[in-house]
This record gives C-alpha cells, sequence and structure tokens, in this order.
C-alpha cells in the first residue's frame, strides 16, 4: 500500500486530552446502551405485538432515518456555531424515547419512541465527534476509536442488560434505564463547559484551513465510495443486530436469553475491532485499513449460514472484529478530504450509518418474511465485495503530504 507510511507524526504542539476524549466515550457508552436496548426487546416486542418481520423493520427504520436526516443537517450548522451545551439536551431526548418504550401500549407509540433516541442520537453524534477531534492533540484515529468504542460497548452491553433484566422483568423494566441518562447528562454538561474554555482560550487562533487537498471531482469520487463502503458495512450490521437472534433461534432452537448472549459476542467483537482500526489506521494508514477490513472478511461471511452454533459463534466473533476496524479510519479519511467540516462528516457518515442500516432492516425484514430468515444472511454474505471500490480512493500521501 503506498500509504502505509504517510501518515506525519503528531504535531508537537498539542497534547491529547484523555479525560474529555474518556468522558465523551462514556456518554457514547451511555446513548448506545439506551438506544440498542430497542432491537434487544424485538423478540419481546414481536410476541407481546403479535408484529411481522416488516414491522420490527420499521421501528428500525424510524429510528435510524430520523437520527440520518437530522444528524448532516446538525453538524452542518455546528461547524459554523459549535452549541457544546446541545450534547446534554440530545441524552434528555433519548432519556425520552426510552419511557415510550417502556409504557407503550399501541404499536404507534413505540415508533413515537423509536424516533425520539433517533432525535437523540442526530445531536449527540456531530458534536461529540467534534470534541473528541478536539481533544486528539492529533491522533485523530486514535481519538475517532476511543469515542467510537464507547458506543461499540453500549451496543454490546445492550442485548445482556435486555436478557437478564427486561426478559425476565418485563417491558416496563426499560424505564429503570432513563437513569443513566441523566448520568450522561451531568457529565455532557461538564463537557460542554470545557469545550466553551477550550474555544475562549483559542479564540486568537486561525481558523481551520478550509482548502481542499485534491481536485473537487476527486474529492466526491472518493466521499462517495466511502459512502458506498459504510453502506455495505452498515447493511451486513444491520442484518445481525435487527434479525440474528431470530435466525439463531429458528435455526438452532436456542433460548432467548442464549440468542442475546450471541449477539453480545458479535456486538463485543465489534467493539474490539473499533479499538483496534484508529491506532492502526494512525500507523499504517486509513485506506490500508479499509482494505483489509471491508474486503477481508468476505470469507467470514461467506461460512457463517452454513456453520454450526459452535462455528456461527467463532465466525460472528471474527466478522465483528474485522468489519469493525473500518469505521474509525473511514471517518478520519472523510474529515481529511473535507478540512474544517468535521460536524458536517460526522453528521453525514454516523447518519448515513444509522439511515442506511435502519432501511436495510427494512427491506431485509420484507425479504425475511417472503424468503425466510435464513436467505437473508445468505444473500448478505457477498456485501463485502463490494469493498473492491477501495480501489478509487487517492492514497494518505496524496491528502496530507508529508511536511
Amino acid at each position: 500500500m503506498s500509504d502505509t507510511t504517510a501518515n506525519p507524526p503528531v504535531r508537537a504542539v498539542e497534547t491529547t486530552t484523555f479525560t474529555i476524549i474518556l468522558a465523551v466515550s462514556i456518554c457514547h457508552m451511555l446513548n448506545d446502551i439506551m438506544q440498542s436496548l430497542l432491537a434487544a426487546l424485538y423478540p419481546m416486542l414481536k410476541d407481546d405485538y403479535a408484529l411481522d418481520f416488516w414491522q420490527i423493520g420499521l421501528l428500525t427504520l424510524t429510528f435510524q432515518v430520523t437520527a440520518s436526516l437530522l444528524q448532516p443537517l446538525i453538524g452542518l450548522y455546528t461547524d459554523k456555531r459549535p452549541m457544546p451545551q446541545s450534547l446534554p439536551f440530545g441524552m434528555a431526548s433519548t432519556m425520552v424515547g426510552l419511557v415510550l418504550l417502556a409504557f407503550a401500549e399501541h404499536y404507534p407509540v413505540l415508533l413515537l419512541g423509536a424516533a425520539l433516541i433517533g432525535i437523540g442520537s442526530a445531536i449527540f453524534h456531530p458534536e461529540a465527534s467534534r470534541v473528541a477531534r478536539i481533544a486528539s492533540g492529533g491522533r485523530y484515529g486514535l481519538a475517532q476509536s476511543l469515542f467510537q468504542v464507547g458506543g461499540n460497548f453500549g451496543t454490546a452491553i445492550g442485548p445482556l442488560l435486555a436478557a437478564f433484566i427486561v426478559v425476565p422483568r418485563g417491558q416496563s423494566s426499560v424505564a429503570w434505564f432513563s437513569l443513566i441518562a441523566l448520568l450522561g447528562m451531568v457529565i455532557l454538561w461538564q463537557v460542554g463547559n470545557w469545550y466553551g474554555r477550550y474555544r475562549a482560550a483559542n479564540a486568537g487562533r486561525a481558523a481551520t484551513s478550509r482548502a481542499l487537498p485534491l481536485p473537487r471531482q476527486r474529492i466526491v469520487i472518493a466521499l462517495v465510495v466511502l459512502a458506498l463502503l459504510v453502506f455495505t458495512k452498515n447493511i451486513y450490521t444491520a442484518s445481525v443486530t435487527s434479525y440474528y437472534t431470530f435466525f439463531l433461534i429458528e435455526k438452532f432452537d436456542v433460548t432467548v436469553q442464549q440468542s442475546q448472549m450471541m449477539l453480545f459476542l458479535f456486538l463485543g467483537a465489534m467493539a474490539l475491532g473499533t479499538v483496534l482500526g484508529g491506532p492502526l489506521g494512525d500507523r499504517f494508514g486509513s485506506k490500508a485499513v479499509i482494505w483489509f477490513s471491508i474486503l477481508g472478511v468476505l470469507p467470514f461471511t461467506l461460512a457463517l449460514p452454513y456453520a454450526d452454533l459452535f462455528w456461527s459463534g467463532v465466525l460472528s466473533f471474527v466478522i465483528g472484529v474485522i468489519i469493525a476496524s473500518a469505521f474509525p479510519a473511514i471517518v478520519v479519511f472523510a474529515q481529511e478530504l473535507v478540512p474544517g467540516r468535521v460536524g458536517m462528516i460526522a453528521g453525514i457518515f454516523f447518519g448515513f450509518a444509522f439511515g442506511m442500516g435502519g432501511i436495510a432492516a427494512a427491506v431485509l425484514g420484507v425479504i425475511a418474511d417472503a424468503k425466510g430468515i435464513e436467505f437473508v444472511y445468505r444473500i448478505c454474505s457477498y456485501l463485502p465485495f463490494l469493498g473492491l471500490l477501495t480501489i478509487f480512493l487517492p492514497s494518505m500521501r496524496e491528502v496530507r503530504p508529508a511536511g
């Protein structure tokens, strides 16, 4: 790979503020614990409300498309007018959505709760990603990984909490998780205060240059390719987070709790992959990590639909680690292509991830109703072939010349 040594050294004049990165990562974990409860509730909601798979998919679509539509707009606005104190308000929206999920008696109320969780996500991600980058001290991949891994841990823990708390205690027990939103609001208020002090202390510094490092056409092509790679990753991820428990229950006759443990294994593996992806991108270049992640996962996805229960667990773990390693690299790559638009890029890619996952979940639900859940995993196994599009990305040496 031509870009494996192209990344410049960390700027000596900057320091990495790990306390702030850790704070936004913890809040990302809390945010995504609450978000993941929605998907973790699906087996219970399907039985209690007599839902079809397409209705399960519509819940995911409502949550994720709400976030998808708002995130880029919020990111674009806050690039011009940073709003650090908006972070606790995003957490409050998620809290209200959880309360609605806990006490809903009709399907439309479930949809409203999912929408409010999506709004909370839309407010949280662009500004929190900006804070992580500001606090990075130039170690952008590391900061992005640490920020994102909080979300991965939250997404992984959610199904476990659902299996051991919500499933035995019922839907109303979801309301107890709103208490962690209050903790998140307190932490984010302090993060916002730090951000305000940082802006005041650096008010005299020259603004970040918005000059494009490559011709506009090449940047557009590269951003489209990166978006398609996110599309590939998140369709596959949506197939697992929304339907993997049903796949395991149908194919291997496991219990709901056993299926949730298997889902936790996959989501925990994604957390590990996210931790590894950012530092590897700083060391070897974002493009190399993207090649490895998107295309390298293909043999394992092809094997998963035909594996027994033990090897399903092994393969899902390997798939989770490899496929998750790309996202920090993709976000950092895009931020380098379009400097000075951190919030917009974070909004587009986090939002695009949610939106594509939501649309995919709805479409896959229709396919599952028509063709069966195993058919869904057979067709999704071919998605990583789109990783070949990485060949159209510029090298990091072109994007960020040494010196």
